[in-house]
């Protein structure tokens, strides 16, 4: 099916007790969204597979203002990302001490994931995702994890704004990401 237009693309925003139904349908879409994974897991070092996500989700629940944006065209989602405000320590791990002392302060949401199935990709429901989780969450800093090789990923997250603050591991084993960090404007200013 192609896509029409962006105006039959719906954004709504969910809470962490309606998440779990749709926790399959947000899989769906991130393996259809991230092929170099799914379709060869063997290639993957870093732990990214559909399991791997709904462990991940379900962990993220738990966080207090947990807020998945999800898009709809026709009755069916398309695309979804999730976040949760979040403080400096949890987020920035090893590289706290090297972020400087005014985005530490300020109010952080971790932006967790943002996947659109490819038929919808360059529609600018991605950018919509984003926007209905800025809104719903409020931040100051809004900041995310992006695979060094992901080039198309990093290329939108750079037009949104983000701006790399260094390497990242979750683990010291754990497979390296670049952390970005987008300064948001308040609409009221």
């Amino acid at each position: 099916m192609t896509p029409s237009t962006r105006t039959d693309v719906v954004i709504r925003t969910y809470g962490p007790g309606q998440v779990e139904p749709l926790l399959d349908t947000i899989a769906d879409i991130w393996a259809d969204a991230h092929p170099e994974i799914v379709d060869n897991p063997s290639a993957s070092t870093d732990g990214l597979s559909v399991p791997a996500l709904h462990r991940q989700v379900l962990g993220h629940l738990r966080h207090e203002g947990f807020t998945l944006a999800a898009a709809y065209a026709h009755g069916s989602m398309v695309g979804f990302g999730y976040a949760f405000p979040c403080t400096p320590e949890y987020w920035y791990g090893q590289l706290l001490p090297e972020i400087p002392e005014h985005i530490r302060a300020g109010r952080l949401m971790g932006l967790c994931e943002l996947a659109v199935s490819p038929a919808w990709q360059s529609q600018g429901i991605g950018s919509r995702l984003h926007a209905a989780l800025l809104k719903a969450i409020n931040p100051e800093w809004s900041s995310l994890l992006v695979r060094p090789d992901n080039a198309e990923g990093r290329r939108l997250y750079e037009r949104m704004g983000y701006r790399y603050a260094g390497p990242y591991r979750n683990t010291p084993e754990g497979p390296e990401f670049d952390l970005l960090l987008l300064h948001v404007v308040s609409s009221a200013a």
